[in-house]
C-alpha cells in the first residue's frame, strides 16, 4: 500500500523548487495573474479561466491525472484536468507524486468513515461528501450494508473500479450502486446512468431517523434515495410538533412530516409532486406506526399551496423543503423571486402562534439572500415573525472552509404572530 496521502498537510509544506523531477505526468500550469495563494490555503478549484489551456493541456482526456504548478512553474499538487468543465481542474493531492489507487482512497474513505463511527449509532449517513473529504465530486451515501455512490467528475468516472474495491473493503457494504444522475455530471459531460456495482437491491431500504423509519429507493429514487443532510432541522422541527397540525411540502418520502409524528404531531399532511415518493411517505408512515395521523396530497407544490389559502386550511407547522431554486449564480435573482413566493404563500397557512420552517439547498444563495428573501415573502403574506433556529446540513456533510458550495444547505424556523 501507498503512504497516507498528504492532503490534510499544512499550506506551509515544503514546494519542490522549479524544475524538480516528478513522475512524468502531464504538467498544466496557472495563468501569470492567477492567484495560487488561495490553491495553497486549501482551495481546491482552479477555474477555466486560470488556466493556461494551451495545446497540450487541451489534449488531455478529461479526468487525466496532471501535476498543476504555478505561473513561476513551482508545482502546487495533484490535480484531474477536464477541459470541458468551467472546473477546469480540481486538486486530488498537495502530493505531486501521489499514487491515485484503491490504497489512495482506502486512506480517505478510513478517515470518512472514523469521523462518521464517531457521530453516529447506526451506519446510515453521508459517508463521503466530495471535496470536504478529501474526494471531489464524489458523494457516498451509506444504507447499512448498502452503499451509494455518486461520481460527479470525470476523473471519479474513470477511477470507479478502485474506489469501489476501497470502500467495500473498508466498510464491509455488501452492496454498491453507482447513481450516475444530476446536473454535476452533465456539466463535466458525463452520461447519465444508474447501475448496481456489487451485490444485489431488490426493494427499497429501511433507513431509521429521529425515531421514524424512512423507506430509501436507492435504485430509482431521487439523487441516492434520501436526503440526510436535513437530520438536525428535522429533529428541531420535530421539538414543536407536539400535538401540532402539520404540513410539509416538497416532502419527498416524508421528510420534515415523519419526524414531526415522531415528535408527536397530531396530523400531519406530505405534499409532493412524485406520487412514487410519496408512496414511500406513506409506507415510511406505516412503517412507523403513524399511518392513522398520517396523508398525502400529490401535486405541484406552488398550485397546493395556493389551494390551501383558498380552502381556508391553517396548521401550526409548516415547512417547505423545495429543490434548489438558484443552482448556480446566473439563476440566483430568479431563485430568490420563488423562495420568496414560497414565504408568501405558506405565512398565511400558518395558524397564530405557529412555525414555519423554509429551506434552501441552493448554494448560489447565501444565508443573508435567503432570509431576506423568506422575511420579504412573509411581510407580503401578512405576517410578521421572528427567527428562532438557523439550521445547516448535519455533521455528515462536514464543509471544507475554503469552498462555499459545500455548505449549501440553509433552513429559518419562524415564530408567527397572531
Amino acid at each position: 500500500m501507498t503512504s497516507p496521502s498528504s492532503f490534510d498537510a499544512p499550506a506551509q509544506t515544503e514546494i519542490p523548487p522549479a524544475g524538480a523531477p516528478l513522475t512524468g505526468r502531464p504538467v498544466v500550469r496557472l495563468k501569470p495573474k492567477a492567484e495560487a495563494r488561495a490553491i495553497r490555503h486549501g482551495f481546491p478549484w482552479v477555474y477555466a479561466d486560470e488556466l493556461v489551456t494551451d495545446r497540450r493541456t487541451q489534449g488531455l482526456a478529461p479526468g487525466a491525472l496532471a501535476v498543476l504548478e504555478d505561473g513561476d512553474r513551482r508545482p502546487l499538487g495533484l490535480v484531474t484536468v477536464n477541459t470541458r468543465s468551467k472546473i477546469i481542474a480540481r486538486m486530488l493531492d498537495r502530493d505531486p507524486e501521489a499514487v491515485i489507487d484503491a490504497a489512495w482512497f482506502a486512506t480517505r474513505l478510513s478517515r470518512a468513515l472514523a469521523l462518521r463511527e464517531r457521530l453516529f449509532d447506526a451506519p446510515f449517513y453521508r459517508l463521503i461528501h466530495a471535496e470536504a473529504d478529501g474526494l471531489p465530486g464524489i458523494v457516498i451515501d451509506r444504507f447499512g450494508d448498502t452503499a451509494v455512490v455518486q461520481p460527479n467528475a470525470a476523473w471519479a468516472e474513470a477511477h470507479l473500479p478502485a474506489l469501489v474495491a476501497a470502500l467495500v473493503e473498508i466498510t464491509g457494504v455488501a452492496h454498491v450502486v453507482k447513481n450516475g444522475t444530476g446536473r454535476a455530471r452533465g456539466l463535466e459531460g458525463l452520461a447519465e446512468e444508474t447501475t448496481l456495482l456489487a451485490g444485489a437491491v431488490s426493494a427499497p431500504i429501511a433507513v431509521p431517523m429521529n425515531g421514524a423509519t424512512y423507506l430509501a429507493d436507492v435504485m430509482g429514487g431521487q439523487k441516492t434515495g434520501l436526503f440526510y443532510d436535513q437530520r438536525p432541522n428535522h429533529a428541531f422541527a420535530a421539538r414543536l410538533a407536539k400535538g401540532a397540525r402539520v404540513l410539509d411540502l416538497f416532502s419527498h418520502v416524508g421528510g420534515f412530516a415523519l419526524a414531526a409524528l415522531a415528535g408527536g404531531a397530531a396530523s400531519a399532511l406530505s405534499v409532493d409532486a412524485s406520487a412514487a415518493a410519496l408512496a414511500l411517505a406513506g409506507q415510511g408512515a406505516e412503517a412507523s406506526g403513524f399511518a392513522p395521523r398520517f396523508a398525502t396530497r400529490q401535486g405541484d407544490a406552488f398550485e397546493v399551496l395556493e389551494a390551501l389559502g383558498a380552502e381556508g386550511a391553517r396548521f401550526d407547522l409548516v415547512i417547505c423543503d423545495p429543490p434548489a431554486f438558484a443552482p448556480a449564480k446566473p439563476a440566483l435573482e430568479a431563485g430568490l423571486r420563488a423562495y420568496e413566493r414560497v414565504a408568501r404563500l405558506a405565512a398565511p397557512l400558518v395558524a397564530p402562534g405557529g412555525y414555519l420552517v423554509l429551506c434552501s439547498c441552493s448554494h448560489a444563495a447565501d444565508l443573508s439572500a435567503f432570509r431576506n428573501a423568506c422575511a420579504r415573502g412573509i411581510g407580503r403574506g401578512g405576517r410578521r415573525g421572528q427567527i428562532i433556529y438557523t439550521g445547516f446540513a448535519g455533521p455528515d456533510h462536514p464543509i471544507l472552509p475554503q469552498l462555499a458550495e459545500s455548505g449549501y444547505l440553509k433552513s429559518l424556523v419562524f415564530h408567527l404572530d397572531g
